[in-house]
């Protein structure tokens, strides 16, 4: 696992373009604002790039690569067209799967499992319907929100671009798999939830 990963919080930045199909972030440190991962989409189709443009936006397939500074590669997130639920495929630099988020369908607020290689489930990401805020609960506890950070009255109106901060809770194992999936949740909660 990248060394990147054991840090507790994140802010994820999506890049503001007029006209832009290719989603784009940045994965900074939440205290100092370094730039820790970037997070690019650069093999975009001719036809997703139409269908964008479109109320079917959130049904595109999409292919996001987490670099970190050096270029090298520490996480992939994969979906294919999505029509009624999406599942989303996360590699990690070796291009190993580490495991998937599998969308419930009928949920109020969103409601994503997480699964490991096999599958199985091994924890569920939920979020609320009043709030942008979701929790990811492994066996009724608590490890981890993704939580969507206000940038003021402008941005918010006149872009699609949000923001995120990845909290995740000390008691959490630096060396535990669960840690790329709850990186890889704001880029796949957004994409499958807020575009």
């Amino acid at each position: 696992m990248n060394p990147i990963l054991t840090n507790n919080q994140f802010f994820v930045k999506e890049h503001v373009g007029i006209f832009k199909a290719a989603n784009s972030y940045d994965i900074l440190d939440l205290q100092s604002q370094g730039l820790l991962l970037e997070c690019r989409e650069p093999n975009l189709g001719f036809f997703t790039k139409i269908f964008r443009f479109t109320k079917y936006k959130t049904q595109t397939p999409f292919d996001i690569e987490v670099k970190d500074q050096a270029g090298q590669l520490v996480l992939r997130l994969t979906r294919g067209v999505s029509f009624f639920r999406s599942t989303v495929k996360v590699f990690d630099g070796n291009e190993m799967l580490v495991g998937k988020f599998r969308q419930k369908v009928f949920s109020l607020g969103g409601k994503l499992d997480v699964l490991d290689v096999n599958d199985q489930v091994i924890c569920t990401v939920q979020g609320k319907l009043t709030s942008f805020d979701y929790k990811f609960l492994r066996s009724g506890e608590q490890i981890a929100l993704v939580t969507k950070k206000w940038m003021g009255l402008g941005r918010e109106l006149f872009t699609s671009a949000d923001n995120y901060v990845i909290s995740i809770e000390p008691t959490v194992a630096a060396q535990d798999g669960i840690r790329p999936m709850i990186v890889a949740a704001a880029l796949c909660i957004d994409m499958v939830f807020a575009e």
